[in-house]
């Protein structure tokens, strides 16, 4: 039997839990969805909750994968003890992350949609509502959606085929750099419209 990868370095698991902690939705919609319920406070109630809710089941996780050393379905088999129901809740796992992928691997068609109309000048002179529309049309054709998202689900797929340390430790150190690199960028051009 082949030996299950490690991490190359702390630096890697610590940067793919980050960016699986993030997540799309917290770059994609939380700006939109604070700004929509009330700006500051809504930020300290999600830390809130982050901390509570969040924290507590990231332990868990860590926790389960750790001593079992299998992957989500298959953990909680192994450490559950004769009798018990956990391995129904690896079951659930199982579905909650084909859900998420679902959403996922769509919303991230979007983006590089997006980007790709960015590279290719396509943006260039339009308002925000020309950009708007065009956000509609994307949605309103399902053979673009479907398009994208296979690219995307092509491209996690190379990326996830060269295992955890030569593809996604590499590919996570690569891109949360640059999502950090983006923030600090974010910020001095706030700054400087102020």
């Amino acid at each position: 039997m082949k030996e299950r990868e490690q991490f190359k370095s702390r630096i890697g698991f610590i940067l793919l839990s980050a960016g699986c902690a993030i997540g799309i939705g917290n770059v994609w919609r939380f700006p939109y969805v604070v700004g929509e319920n009330g700006g500051g406070i809504f930020v300290l109630f999600y830390l809130f909750f982050l901390l509570l809710i969040g924290v507590p089941i990231l332990s868990m996780e860590f926790s389960v994968g750790r001593a079992s050393k299998k992957s989500v379905v298959k953990s909680f088999q192994a450490l559950e003890k004769t009798n018990q129901k956990w391995h129904l809740h690896g079951y659930m796992s199982l579905v909650g992350n084909i859900c998420l992928m679902i959403f996922y691997t769509t919303v991230s068609g979007w983006m590089l949609k997006y980007f790709y109309n960015f590279l290719t000048g396509q943006f260039n002179g339009l308002t925000t509502a020309d950009v708007r529309n065009v956000f509609s049309q994307v949605l309103a054709s399902p053979s673009i959606n479907v398009f994208w998202m296979i690219i995307v689900v092509a491209i996690g797929m190379f990326v996830c085929s060269k295992g955890l340390q030569n593809g996604v430790e590499r590919i996570t150190k690569v891109m949360m750099t640059g999502l950090l690199g983006l923030i600090v960028l974010l910020a001095i051009h706030g700054l400087l419209l102020d």
